[in-house]
């Protein structure tokens, strides 16, 4: 018989490309893991992973193991969630990683609409980059991630999770003051060609956003400066250091006197961000509450940013 715990550890080698990697996710030492793979190996008569210099590979048996790893994991979250209900599973805590921003714009009002609603559900949030939360979920370090739409990150078709969409905004130049096109209503991404820029570190999704904007308009931005703070980003374009692409949200509440804000003309490049959870631990008594809070949060968000918006 098949031990679900090693077909855990199977997934997090195929997720993460190495034993050691996959060790650490799992808080287990890499001779752990390289033992629980050998002992799946045994168990299924098949080489499952290959190891070369550059990390872990499944072999062939290996991916058609994994395929069915997606759909028995999934089928132990959904069992989990009905005995979980079963036993009225109305108290207990859900750990949600999400980004700065998306845990003052959903999180927070999530947590405090169900201290009212489900006062048994301690929610316990945990701060990660938008591209570093759905990993954590993958990995059952958290039980949702509040994550951004980014290269490489797993599509709505992923077999190992459920996402629930939440909300989408824009991003907005920012220009210093004395900026030429400090004047206009709006600026082209395209006019910005010859300018420095500020902007978030590589791997962050938002420097995606912005360097694929750059590149759509025809240039490849000169980033001068990296920060994944965006009240550092604006600081920096305030001192006359460069121009900024910066998602709307997090302007908020910002010392904006130095710089100016400016709408995209055109189709505006925009942050999308999502609620993911492991397939089957959708309906978890405890987990589909927060859902719910995250998304109603979210549609109070949208209403005030229509209201808002220039």
């Amino acid at each position: 018989m098949i031990d679900a715990r090693r077909l855990r550890i199977l997934r997090a080698v195929a997720d993460h490309r190495t034993v050691t990697a996959a060790a650490a996710a799992l808080y287990l030492t890499p001779s752990a893991v390289s033992q629980q793979l050998a002992a799946l190996e045994q168990e299924t008569g098949h080489r499952l992973v290959e190891r070369g210099a550059r990390g872990a590979r499944l072999t062939a048996a290996g991916e058609i193991l994994l395929t069915h790893t997606n759909a028995v994991l999934a089928q132990l979250e959904r069992a989990e969630a009905e005995l979980a209900a079963y036993g009225a599973g109305d108290a207990g805590t859900v750990t949600v990683a999400a980004f700065a921003t998306g845990i003052g714009l959903v999180l927070a009002p999530a947590i405090a609409e169900l201290a009212g609603t489900a006062p048994g559900i301690r929610v316990r949030a945990q701060d990660a980059e938008g591209d570093a939360s759905v990993p954590m979920v993958l990995d059952r370090q958290v039980d949702v991630a509040v994550a951004v739409e980014y290269r490489g990150a797993p599509g709505e078709d992923d077999r190992r999770l459920t996402r629930v969409p939440l909300y989408s905004e824009p991003f907005d130049a920012v220009l210093p003051v004395a900026h030429p096109l400090a004047g206009e209503d709006r600026v082209a991404i395209a006019d910005l060609e010859k300018d420095r820029w500020v902007g978030p570190y590589p791997g962050n999704p938002c420097h995606d956003v912005v360097v694929l904007s750059c590149e759509f308009a025809g240039f490849q931005p000169r980033m001068e400066h990296s920060s994944d703070d965006f009240r550092a980003v604006v600081a920096l374009v305030g001192a006359g250091a460069g121009v900024a692409l910066v998602p709307r949200s997090a302007l908020r509440g910002m010392e904006l006197t130095r710089v100016v804000v400016r709408p995209v003309r055109g189709s505006a490049p925009t942050r999308r961000v999502f609620a993911a959870v492991r397939h089957g631990a959708e309906g978890h008594p405890l987990i589909a509450p927060v859902l719910a809070a995250l998304a109603a949060a979210a549609r109070r968000e949208a209403a005030l940013s229509l209201s808002a918006s220039p």
